[in-house]
């Protein structure tokens, strides 16, 4: 069995940035996901399509096809009143933010300048290369239920 549409697949991998330094990694802990669902980066997806349990392989997935390139427009400054009921501002921290269509997305606080308060909608990962090493280590049909519902359920996965 091969890596393709509607499998689940089970992989270990470490992903380090362009310092060689380690972003994430599963740690013995492997990732289930339903291939073919954008539930990885574009470009990992397609690197394990037709890949097998035992298949060990390293790519660099470039910002296009990871996280996506930085869009400036997405950096933004407002003020403080924005953070109506957050005693304590500081840099680094993450909020989710509705858009003008009820939207909602994530923005991290990059800068404050009293009241000016500067956030950034980019993945933090955006406009990066990803440099993975990844190991297949388990494979499998995803069930009825878990392509109705768009994840994996069971150990590793979703628990309802």
């Amino acid at each position: 069995m091969t890596i393709q549409k509607d499998k689940v697949a089970s992989i270990e991998y470490t992903l380090t940035g362009d310092d060689g330094q380690v972003i994430d990694a599963s740690n013995g802990n492997p990732l289930p996901y339903i291939h073919g669902h954008m539930n990885l980066v574009p470009g990992l997806e397609k690197e394990l399509e037709g890949k097998a349990v035992g298949d060990k392989f390293s790519v660099v997935v470039a910002a296009a096809e990871g996280y996506g390139e930085r869009n400036d427009e997405f950096v933004q400054v407002v003020p403080r009143s924005m953070f109506q009921g957050v005693e304590e501002l500081s840099e680094g921290m993450h909020f989710q933010a509705n858009g003008p269509e009820g939207e909602v997305h994530s923005v991290h606080i990059t800068k404050i300048d009293g009241d000016d308060i500067t956030v950034d909608g980019n993945h933090p990962l955006a406009g990066k290369d990803l440099s993975f090493d990844v190991e297949v280590v388990d494979l499998r049909d995803a069930t009825a239920e878990e392509l109705d519902h768009g994840h994996v359920h069971g150990e590793g996965g979703h628990q309802h």
